[in-house]
């Protein structure tokens, strides 16, 4: 039986009166690739936001390693944090830091790590996703698109995390890009021997760097299982979605 990394039950958020998490349970199970497919406006971001404690929750559970983190001080919380790395949308590195100081940010500023030993791990963390050395000192703004995401994955793997999140890794990207990316955080998910928690609409990769698919529609997850069951799930909700159909229970007004 696996061993459950994380655990959402019955989570529920709402803005106002829209309801986005409707009562979510999902369980990841540790060492292991999850990822959560789902129409735009279905609740996919901000379940992600949930667990890393940047929304709180209205109702419900978010546990990690058996402990609820919710309900936590801010120190706490914070400690919780170093287990958790994040590769953003849009890779969100910062435009006035030069790339390794955007991959060292979090343990120079988070963990208090001595400038020298933060750069000499961002540097590995930089020849590990496949950028040269140079690289290191140069800005956001002269890499490609597909050369700040790979540093932004280095800055997700710079702490040595036990969970990592991929919020749509591939999106902007080439196919032959998006392909590289989904080998790398394969790798590095590997590597570290993480968890990894992902949301995608990218078909290519949730076959390529999942074990376990979630879908979630109205704010509650309908189907979960390996991805090798994914052709064959039998959910009208999934059916529609990997085939990219129109017709079928996902409407537009249902996507937001």
């Amino acid at each position: 039986m696996s061993v459950i990394k994380i655990e959402l039950a019955g989570v529920k958020k709402a803005f106002g009166q829209n309801q986005v998490l409707n009562g979510v349970n999902l369980k990841v199970p540790a060492g292991k690739s999850l990822v959560v497919i789902g129409a735009s406006g279905t609740g996919k971001s901000v379940m992600i936001k949930c667990i890393l404690g940047l929304i709180g929750i209205d109702g419900g559970s978010i546990l990690l390693d058996g402990e609820d983190i919710c309900h936590r001080s801010r120190r706490e919380r914070d400690m919780l944090m170093s287990k958790f790395g994040m590769l953003f949308q849009g890779g969100a590195l910062f435009d006035s830091l030069r790339i390794w100081e955007n991959v060292a940010f979090g343990l120079i500023y988070g963990r208090g790590m001595d400038r020298v030993k933060a750069r000499q791990i961002a540097e590995e963390k930089i020849a590990a996703v496949g950028l040269k050395p140079e690289v290191a000192n140069l800005l956001p703004a002269e890499l490609s698109g597909g050369m700040q995401k790979r540093a932004a994955l280095a800055r997700a793997i710079a702490g040595q995390p036990e969970v990592i999140f991929f919020d749509e890794p591939t999106t902007g990207l080439d196919p032959i890009m998006a392909d590289v990316i989904n080998e790398l955080i394969i790798s590095s998910v590997k590597n570290l021997g993480a968890t990894a928690l992902s949301i995608t609409h990218d078909m290519g990769s949730v076959r390529k760097i999942a074990d376990e698919v979630a879908m979630i529609h109205h704010g509650q997850i309908v189907w979960h299982g390996s991805v090798k069951d994914l052709d064959s799930s039998g959910n009208e909700y999934v059916e529609q979605f990997i085939h990219g159909r129109s017709e079928g229970p996902i409407t537009l007004g249902a996507r937001g």
